[in-house]
């Protein structure tokens, strides 16, 4: 029988918008629809796994983003101290997913074949492909896997039972969604494989993109692993933390619990 876990979301920026920015083809309505920016915990009963790394204070001043907390300060409001974290996989490496690598000193990197290979790759040589990119993350990777501290994945992998890396691709090259096997069942964090309930619901992709293709076929890949459709949990879609309730009452808006059934 697989090991369970508790399942945490955990918001560390936001960023108003409209609509009409986060779908390819736009949207006919004027209306506010903000992202917000999350890091996940995955906490078993003897291993503990960070999903994400989110960016720093000084990436969100430079790219126009608002700062709820520094993920450090997250994590440790859930009881995680980042420095004990043995295990954190990195979905892919846009800039607000892949910061912060230096706040785990003690972990050991899971990140797709291909996702290091886009990210250090010819596309980069185009201004418009490596924007949502920051070069010092990159680096940073880079550092960690002459330190022997990467462990690179070419497809599905289990990490632990009842925890599996699923390659998705679409939004970059090298996405991964993660399986969490909670005591609600299976359920899918998809990460930037849908970053709002409505990109996968109405099937209308998110404009940053590798591969469109890749992307759509994702969405039909994250009903087949998850449990049901409310088992889905997109990257960035502030309805997260109010379908979910929160860790505590001192973390409403901050850290929900997904690992339970959603308040609606």
């Amino acid at each position: 029988m697989s090991d369970t876990y508790e399942l945490y979301a955990i918001r560390y920026g936001h960023h108003p918008r409209k609509a009409a920015e986060n779908f390819i083809a736009g949207d006919d309505h004027d209306t506010d629809m903000p992202l917000d920016y999350f890091v996940w915990a995955i906490v078993g009963a003897d291993r503990t796994f960070v999903l994400d790394t989110g960016f720093d204070p000084e990436v969100a001043r430079r790219r126009g983003r608002q700062m709820v907390q520094p993920i450090q300060a997250g994590l440790k409001a859930i009881g995680i101290e980042p420095e004990t974290v043995t295990d954190v996989i990195i979905s892919h490496m846009h800039y607000d997913h892949a910061g912060n690598l230096g706040a785990f000193p003690n972990a050991r990197f899971h990140l797709q074949d291909a996702e290091m290979a886009y990210c250090t790759g010819r596309c980069m040589c185009h201004p418009i492909m490596r924007y949502p990119f920051e070069a010092q993350d990159v680096s940073a990777m880079a550092h960690r896997v002459f330190e022997g501290r990467v462990e690179f994945h070419d497809g599905d992998a289990e990490l632990a039972p009842g925890l599996t890396l699923h390659y998705i691709g679409g939004h970059t090259a090298g996405l991964q969604s993660v399986r969490v096997m909670t005591k609600r069942g299976a359920v899918v964090v998809a990460s930037d494989a849908t970053h709002l309930y409505a990109n996968m619901e109405e099937i209308r992709p998110f404009p940053i993109v590798y591969d469109v293709a890749k992307m759509v076929e994702g969405y039909g890949r994250l009903r087949a692993l998850a449990d049901s459709p409310a088992h889905i949990i997109p990257g960035h879609d502030p309805d997260v933390l109010r379908r979910y309730p929160a860790a505590a009452p001192a973390l409403e808006g901050i850290v929900c619990r997904l690992d339970v059934a959603p308040r609606r």
